[in-house]
């Protein structure tokens, strides 16, 4: 199997090495070299350009994007079309916005160039051993792709959830939820740090994580978050963006959220979730507040390797 492979940011480079380590041959390009350097060096082909990766690549093609959504990722599907021929994929296993991705494919089909969406969950550390893949797209083009989501995906985590924007869709909720559990455990974990019991919080997570409710793997990394800085005192209380900048990026919470209007559905859980990130800024350091945004911040850091320090 050869595929190609556009946008080596955290998530994915990740998977590339990933995809490396299970036999599938690899031409991958970059803006920046340096991490097609890296990933050349585990094996893959690196590409000097656009057009070099697609002519190191026999037709039928299957080109994989993990680039950030909107007005970039349509830059290079533009930059890619004329380079290739009919029956070539295009899979989208970025954080893209559904509606695009359903523009994407209609604009695509006059050109007989298939596209596809692959929702991917896991943070750079599930890219790298097994992800979670929610995948949208056509039956016919879904087997295509099946052979390559079982090699990138953790064990059962790949779902075919419908056609094209469906992956991206699920995926979408799926973060707009995240936003709300991490602002519960955040907001518990305030609450238990300013108890009269002075817990140890770790130990706190620890047994929450064993066969209770709200056992989860947020409940785990909020553990390692304690056992690594018990008081969350090198963590800053200004949550950052999707992308780690000063800014919050809008994304799949705010998309979420914008769905669920134009179905007429009240979400305010997911809304008070992304308030509380808009104003984090805010809060003082040193108050209960702001331990409650250094929690969510936190959790940023374990899964998502976002820069959350001070």
């Amino acid at each position: 199997m050869k595929i190609g492979f556009i946008g080596l940011g955290k998530m994915g480079k990740a998977m590339v090495l990933n995809a490396l380590e299970q036999g599938v041959e690899v031409v991958a390009w970059n803006r920046s070299p340096e991490p097609v350097e890296e990933v050349a060096g585990a094996g893959a082909i690196p590409a000097e350009t656009i057009k070099d990766l697609v002519s190191k690549l026999e037709p039928p093609r299957m080109i994989l994007l993990m680039l950030p959504a909107g007005e970039v990722t349509d830059e290079f599907i533009n930059e890619l079309r004329p380079h290739l021929s009919a029956d070539d994929l295009i899979v989208d296993c970025a954080n893209s916005f559904y509606k695009d991705t359903i523009r994407r494919s209609q604009d695509l089909k006059s050109s007989r160039i298939h596209f596809m969406d692959c929702g991917t969950s896991g943070g750079p550390g599930g890219a790298r051993t097994g992800a979670c893949l929610m995948i949208g797209g056509s039956d016919e083009d879904y087997l295509r792709f099946e052979p390559l989501a079982k090699l990138l995906a953790a064990d059962q985590a790949f779902k075919h959830l419908g056609p094209v924007g469906a992956g991206h869709f699920a995926k979408m909720v799926h973060n707009g939820i995240e936003y709300g559990m991490m602002e519960a455990l955040a907001e518990g974990v305030a609450v238990l740090k300013n108890s009269s019991f002075g817990f140890d919080l770790a130990k706190v997570m620890d047994i929450y994580n064993h066969q209770s409710v709200i056992t989860s793997r947020l409940v785990e990394w909020m553990q390692n978050s304690f056992q690594d800085d018990p008081n969350l005192d090198n963590i800053s209380s200004k949550i950052g963006s999707g992308g780690g900048g000063e800014q919050r990026i809008l994304g799949e919470a705010d998309w979420t959220v914008e769905a669920a209007k134009e179905l007429e559905i009240d979400t305010p859980v997911i809304e008070d979730a992304i308030r509380i990130r808009e104003s984090s800024g805010n809060d003082r350091e040193d108050s209960p507040n702001g331990f409650r945004n250094k929690a969510v911040s936190a959790l940023r850091g374990q899964f998502g390797h976002h820069s959350v320090k001070k």
